[in-house]
């Protein structure tokens, strides 16, 4: 059974840790307040680890669900443990104004994150699903998509099968650099949020896309 690694307790590290256990994956929790984790996993259905570095050490996928301004600080933690992991990151690089991307679209927080983890397979996904579609990607009443980025031909396999499993049509958009578009994406679905006092749960879902794109694998 493959392993996942949920760092993080929020909305989004929830949602996802919750279909995949749904989904039939071996779920582990880690976080900050411990008595959090445990109340999350016990609700999944998950386990929990001490620390993120224990998850990881013991997990084949890893969703770094936390904020973007605590990538640096987890990837230094985890990475004696996530050579060869396939690491996703969810994150959205947004100023702390909420007046756009950090990144300023020269980069990425994905590439970052691969440079500081040059040993992991890091794959760009979920971060254009708000939560609560996360949480039930059936929930408007069609399939939602969910678009990801990597160079890693195993992780886009393992990454398809995940979002597939839970319930996601999953298109590869390109390279780990695509993940550019990506952010940019989540920041103008959050910015339409932001401006209409919004429901947050609008989704992306692409129509008639490249075959060649609609890749799965488990």
């Amino acid at each position: 059974m493959t392993t996942i690694a949920i760092i993080g307790t929020g909305n989004v590290g929830n949602a996802i840790g919750s279909s995949a256990v749904r989904a039939g994956y071996d779920v582990v929790f880690a976080g900050r307040d411990a008595d959090k984790a445990r109340t999350v996993a016990a609700v999944a259905g998950a386990r929990t680890a001490a620390t993120a570095r224990e998850a990881v050490a013991g997990s084949d996928i890893v969703v770094l669900a936390v904020p973007y301004a605590a990538i640096t600080e987890i990837a230094a933690e985890i990475a004696p443990v996530a050579a060869g992991k396939i690491v996703i990151d969810p994150t959205n690089p947004l100023k702390a104004d909420y007046s756009g991307l950090s990144t300023g679209g020269d980069t990425s927080a994905a590439e970052e994150l691969a440079r500081l983890l040059p040993e992991s397979k890091v794959v760009k996904a979920f971060n254009t699903v708000f939560a609560g579609n996360a949480a039930d990607p059936q929930a408007l009443g069609f399939q939602l998509d969910s678009l990801f980025a990597t160079d890693d031909e195993a992780a886009k396999d393992a990454v398809c099968g995940l979002s597939g499993s839970i319930g996601f049509r999953p298109i590869h958009v390109g390279p780990l650099a695509a993940a550019r578009e990506l952010e940019a994406m989540a920041w103008l679905n959050i910015r339409l949020q932001l401006i209409s006092n919004g429901n947050w749960n609008t989704a992306y879902a692409l129509v008639s896309p490249p075959e060649a794109a609609l890749v799965s694998g488990k």
